[in-house]
């Protein structure tokens, strides 16, 4: 899918304005009229312009060196930045707590999910419903479009908001203030509704199609949306109402490596997936810098450093750029659990183990941010890029994100039963996924404090390097006593900054618009 040229379809039929609001984002995207008056009632064009939604999708979380899959990670206290301490600054400040309104990774999230907003308002205004082809498409960009306010209102917290695209050049128009997130997250709610009544199943679409939104994928969103709002009873009845759907096409991957293999791309545990492809055959010359590439670089980006790890093929990677380093604390969490089985052995490996398989260690030439362990979830494996003659296998992963998957559907369910006062209900689901990870089931009468308790532990161990670490320790309160070490300030860094180009140019906001401590 070479979406970035599907998208100029999408730009060139219809007026597209910058809801992020940099002089940079108005000079680079074309403002222009609908080619025809029929464009709109075209399946074809309708086709073409969601399928650059979704790269716009694989943009945002695949940027290079401006990943939102990336910087939502680097908060936590599973992984440190790595490399070395002056590399890539903005995402060293984001991993110290050290980032600012002109964090350039913070500003390219918010401009590309912006970009994604304004392309599924597109969509949802101008195409015709008077096919099921066009409805089911409409759909999707009302789902993409839910989802992406909901990733930028647990990042940034009220936003502007826009469901439509203005028209013309004013002020009043294109600037919008910070809305309040409980009114987003009305809409957010609205538009899933609205798409899970349309979109068809995971089942319905064929192996070409599987990476769409679907109906399950439109609930299992609403039912997070639903769990960060504590809105504990509508978040389980969304979440069991899709583990109770038979047939669904949704399941615990049984080999638990599988998962983070191209083996395991888009299959039963998919929930939401963003795509990349090794196909291409990049080399040093004719890879895509700017971001115009379809491969993962940030898999290269985590991979473990030359410098430090030697002989990486004994344990089946090539070396990489080494960011993303687990921290001695996830390590110790999983040694804590008893947790050696399959589940650790896919997440991370000791610097024990990686010498006893004959790697070597060099700890003389720089260890930032090394704390003993070696990453093997998203790991660069030899398995999983491109190595025919003539490319270069560091720039062609075709590695997946897995922003939702099936294990995440049922730890949230667990929680929002317990939070409800029906612990029975949740440690089914919960040991659903201790079960996989060869653990010990919790008993059926484990009260509501320790279920809680063992939710917050298999959600660490499940969901590590996922990107779901800090924001669970924020919407649970305890951000502050897990990370106040390391440089988290109560009251602020709950939320990135609104970056300061939208406060410059955004004429609905001020200084005062900011969040707090930035």
């Amino acid at each position: 899918m070479k979406t970035h040229n599907i998208f100029k379809v999408l730009l060139a039929s219809a007026l597209i304005t910058a809801t992020a609001c940099s002089d940079e984002f108005l000079e680079k995207d074309a403002i222009g009229k609908i080619p025809s008056e029929d464009f709109f009632n075209n399946e074809n064009n309708a086709l073409a312009s969601i399928y650059g939604v979704y790269d716009l999708m694989q943009w945002n979380y695949g940027r290079d060196w401006n990943s939102a899959y990336f910087a939502k990670n680097l908060p936590g206290d599973d992984c440190n930045a790595g490399s070395s301490a002056s590399d890539q600054l903005p995402y060293q400040n984001l991993d110290d707590f050290k980032q600012q309104a002109d964090n350039t990774v913070t500003t390219a999230i918010w401009e590309g999910f912006y970009k994604t907003i304004n392309a599924c308002n597109t969509i949802i205004i101008n195409f015709k419903t008077n096919t099921p082809a066009t409805s089911k498409i409409i759909a999707e960009a009302k789902a993409i479009r839910a989802f992406t306010y909901f990733e930028l209102v647990v990042m940034f917290g009220d936003v502007p908001y826009y469901t439509d695209n203005a028209n013309e050049i004013s002020e009043t128009k294109i600037y919008r203030p910070r809305t309040a997130k409980a009114t987003i997250y009305t809409q957010i709610e609205k538009d899933l509704a609205d798409a899970i009544e349309v979109l068809p199943g995971k089942t319905d679409y064929d192996a070409a199609n599987k990476f769409r939104m679907s109906r399950g994928t439109a609930r299992a969103i609403l039912g997070k949306a639903l769990l960060y709002q504590g809105k504990w009873a509508a978040a389980h009845a969304q979440l069991s109402q899709l583990i109770n759907t038979e047939n669904s096409g949704y399941g615990l991957e049984t080999d638990f490596t599988n998962v983070w293999l191209k083996a395991g791309a888009l299959g039963i545990e998919s929930v939401l997936e963003v795509c990349y492809t090794s196909q291409e055959g990049y080399d040093w010359g004719n890879f895509g810098w700017s971001g115009n590439h379809e491969s993962n670089i940030h898999v290269q980006l985590m991979g473990p450093r030359d410098n430090l790890f030697k002989d990486v093929a004994k344990v089946g990677l090539l070396n990489g750029w080494g960011f993303n380093l687990p921290t001695k604390k996830i390590g110790d969490a999983f040694v804590a659990a008893g947790d050696k089985g399959a589940r650790y052995q896919a997440t991370l490996m000791s610097a024990e183990e990686f010498t006893a398989a004959g790697g070597t260690i060099d700890t003389e030439n720089g260890t930032h941010d090394y704390e003993g362990y070696l990453r093997m979830k998203y790991a660069t494996r030899t398995s999983e890029t491109n190595t025919s003659g003539g490319v270069t296998p560091e720039l062609n992963y075709g590695v997946n994100w897995r922003l939702i998957r099936w294990a995440d559907v049922l730890l949230m369910a667990a929680e929002a039963y317990n939070e409800d006062g029906k612990p029975k209900l949740g440690v089914k689901e919960i040991n659903k996924v201790r079960k996989r990870a060869q653990l010990d089931l919790l008993p059926e009468g484990i009260s509501q404090s320790d279920l809680r308790a063992a939710i917050i532990r298999e959600r660490q161990l499940e969901l590590a390097f996922e990107g779901s670490r800090f924001w669970d320790l924020v919407r649970w309160n305890l951000a502050e006593q897990e990370l106040g070490s390391l440089g988290f300030v109560k009251g602020k860094h709950e939320v990135f900054p609104i970056p300061a180009n939208e406060i410059k140019t955004n004429t609905a906001l001020t200084d005062k618009d900011q969040n707090p401590g930035y």
